[in-house]
């Protein structure tokens, strides 16, 4: 005799009361396995529910919130939008209206130009004589080595000048004039600075020297150099930089003129007028440094 036969069928879907009830008649027991399962599958379908209803309570709210962002960003944009109760756009500040940020300088000043200190009697206010613009015994430019000969100096500016020149200085009210010779393989030049007040006067008396080529500083003999260049035909340079106007008289010391095809007597009229250049601005460099450093 199998279990089961002739007894009523169990629903696990209905409840107790809804039952068939077992019959108390032959004494049969239920099968409690099936009993087990059966609850165990209606506690699945539950929790398959409340998962379920949670997923869509989730989606629900999340809409909702959606839908407020959309709300509230619509809100933003109308905000935006200008209405007719907003001031006039000249009314509304502007970051423009407030004061621009200052800020200290962070760079150094711009070094001091020596040309300036050399520029003006006011300014160029440093020692100077023959001796200290033209130092040492003798002066090497490049490969070429040439001996200093004498040096001169004086306040009577026309007495040390020939031709046109003395006019030049003497209208500029030239202040002094400074000389020194230098020599090498019979060639002899003499180097003439001429100091003025202002550097005005010194172009002045440099274009009235230049435009007349009798205009020349008078040579300067001594310490080893015979006289030269003052009945000869010598080779001549006129130039100024600042107050000062420099000249160079060069020529052989035997007594020759010197023609175009003489360059050793324009290499040595050219070398010499560029030191004197050098020598000019060196003493704006050094007033200038030692302003600079006060």
């Amino acid at each position: 005799m199998s279990f089961g036969q002739g007894e009523p069928q169990w629903d696990p879907w209905k409840p107790g009361s809804q039952q068939q009830q077992w019959s108390a008649q032959g004494g049969a027991t239920p099968d409690w396995a099936a009993l087990a399962e059966a609850s165990e599958s209606r506690n699945k379908r539950r929790r398959l529910l409340m998962i379920g209803g949670g997923a869509l309570a989730t989606l629900a709210v999340g809409a909702a919130v959606a839908v407020a962002v959309v709300s509230a960003n619509g809100d933003a944009e109308a905000s935006n939008r200008p209405t007719g109760g907003l001031p006039a756009g000249t009314d509304v500040p502007s970051a423009s209206d407030g004061a621009e940020p200052s800020f200290a300088p962070t760079s150094a000043p711009p070094p001091l130009d020596p040309k300036d200190f050399v520029t003006s009697a006011d300014k160029d206010t440093a020692p100077i004589s023959a001796e200290s613009l033209f130092p040492g015994t003798r002066l090497t430019m490049g490969d070429t080595v040439y001996q200093k000969g004498a040096t001169a100096s004086t306040t009577e500016c026309a007495s040390v000048a020939q031709g046109p020149m003395v006019q030049a200085l003497t209208a500029n009210d030239c202040t002094r004039v400074m000389r020194v010779t230098y020599s090498k393989d019979g060639i002899a030049v003499t180097v003439g600075v001429a100091l003025f007040d202002t550097e005005a006067q010194a172009t002045k008396a440099r274009q009235a020297a230049a435009a007349d080529r009798n205009s020349v500083v008078t040579s300067l003999p001594g310490e080893g150099v015979p006289t030269f260049c003052r009945t000869t035909i010598c080779r001549t340079t006129t130039n100024s930089y600042g107050r000062y106007a420099y000249f160079t008289n060069a020529g052989f010391t035997d007594g020759r003129n010197v023609t175009e095809k003489d360059t050793e007597v324009f290499t040595v009229g050219d070398d010499l007028q560029e030191f004197a250049f050098r020598q000019i601005r060196r003493r704006g460099e050094a007033q200038a440094s030692a302003a600079a450093n006060e």
